[in-house]
């Protein structure tokens, strides 16, 4: 695992504002995380493993 979080205020607010890629609500995840090119995977789950409908962007973001 590379990074995961929950909340994207909790670990990386100043620069997911200064980005200005914020989502709109407050319990939303969202990371920013500089990675060599190459082949990733996301992996996305609910709290507590539940089930649900996720949305993975990915952004080069300069």
């Amino acid at each position: 695992m590379l990074q995961s979080n929950d909340n994207w205020r909790a670990s990386q607010e100043a620069e997911i504002t200064a980005a200005q890629l914020a989502p709109t609500r407050e319990t939303e995840a969202a990371l920013i995380r500089t990675v060599p090119p190459g082949n990733y995977t996301a992996i996305v789950t609910g709290v507590a493993n539940t089930t649900g409908v996720g949305l993975v962007e990915v952004y080069n973001v300069q």
